[in-house]
């Protein structure tokens, strides 16, 4: 290793924020705990303010608030950052979107010309297909209590909820979910968030803090503004605890208390379910004779019985009871249509 690339392995590496001894360093870059020492007072003569913490756990450490200057990236660093931009930019709400073409414009500002020259058209080399409707799934048509999807202020309830995790920071949320005809305003304490479904997901905890962490859906926020308070000590929280869409399984079994649907299915029609990325988290249990109940949340009579349409012979809607007049009325309709003419 090159002694330049060195320095630069045991700057980053003190970023860290936590003490490291010239011996760790030593064993991480195999070299001495002498040469460590020389290239600390290397780093020291070039400006960089590395102090020594003394005693027990002590070591190496950089004054809190140095910025690490620009670095070099190599080819294929700065072309992997290109393309994620590229992704980022196709998404329909970008987190802190003002910043992304200046940030660009420095990350191609960094590379060599002739290669600058061709990822700036990135767009053109790198596609991103935008998500297609989920007809099986579809959100809750508009109306006065769901107003039609605003980007411009989902816009702005993604960034002030992720500037308020990165500062630590508490803040006020005015949401509408989409069964209550009121919005509700709550004092919430941001831990992370996630994209799925070309929908963001804030997640977080309410000031009282003796719920368990709950998810904001981007676009139903109405409102959001900072709090000067700083957020109090809260649990440990990993965001890629939510993903796979565990969250989903939580919502539904709630949804399936309030609105109730029971099919009865085929193993088979069981097995299909079971793969979707919706229908998967409903609950599934084996009947006496041999097929499969399925039990999920849904107050949508139409989207229902396109879900039984599609799954064809085999599929017996239970629940609601009072549905069931209606299918065997559309499944007459359909066979009315489909019934051969009388020969002349």
């Amino acid at each position: 290793m090159l002694r330049s690339d060195r320095l630069l392995g045991i700057l980053l590496w003190l970023r860290s924020g936590q003490a490291v001894s010239a011996i760790e360093l030593a064993r991480r870059f195999e070299v001495s705990v002498r040469t460590i020492y020389r290239d600390v007072d290397t780093l020291s003569a070039l400006g960089v303010p590395v102090y020594a913490v003394r005693g027990r756990g002590g070591g190496f450490r950089l004054l809190e608030g140095y910025f690490l200057p620009a670095i070099a990236f190599t080819r294929d660093e700065a072309v992997s950052l290109v393309v994620g931009l590229t992704i980022l930019r196709r998404l329909r709400t970008r987190p802190l979107g003002d910043a992304l073409e200046t940030a660009q414009a420095k990350l191609l500002a960094a590379m060599p010309a002739h290669l600058g020259a061709v990822l700036a058209g990135a767009a053109r080399i790198v596609g991103f297909e935008a998500l297609p409707e989920d007809v099986f799934h579809p959100d809750l048509p508009a109306s006065s209590a769901q107003p039609e999807r605003d980007d411009a202020r989902e816009r702005t309830a993604i960034d002030v909820f992720l500037r308020a995790i990165l500062d630590g920071r508490a803040l006020r949320l005015t949401y509408r979910a989409p069964y209550r005809r009121e919005a509700r305003t709550v004092v919430a304490l941001p831990q992370g968030m996630f994209w799925d479904n070309d929908r963001w997901y804030l997640a977080g905890r309410l000031l009282d803090g003796e719920r368990p962490a709950r998810l904001w859906r981007a676009d139903r926020v109405v409102g959001i503004s900072d709090l000067p308070d700083p957020c109090p000590e809260m649990p440990p929280f990993d965001v890629r605890a939510l993903l796979g869409r565990a969250w989903l399984a939580t919502a539904m079994t709630s949804w399936a208390e309030e609105s109730p649907v029971r099919l009865r299915l085929t193993t088979e029609q069981a097995d299909r379910l079971r793969r979707d990325w919706y229908y998967g988290h409903a609950r599934f249990e084996p009947c006496a004779d041999g097929r499969v109940t399925m039990t999920f949340g849904n107050d949508d009579l139409q989207s229902v019985l396109a879900l039984l349409r599609w799954l064809g012979p085999g599929a017996e809607l239970l629940e609601p009871a009072a549905w069931r007049a209606e299918l065997r009325a559309e499944l007459a309709r359909m066979l009315s249509d489909h019934t051969d003419p009388a020969p002349a």
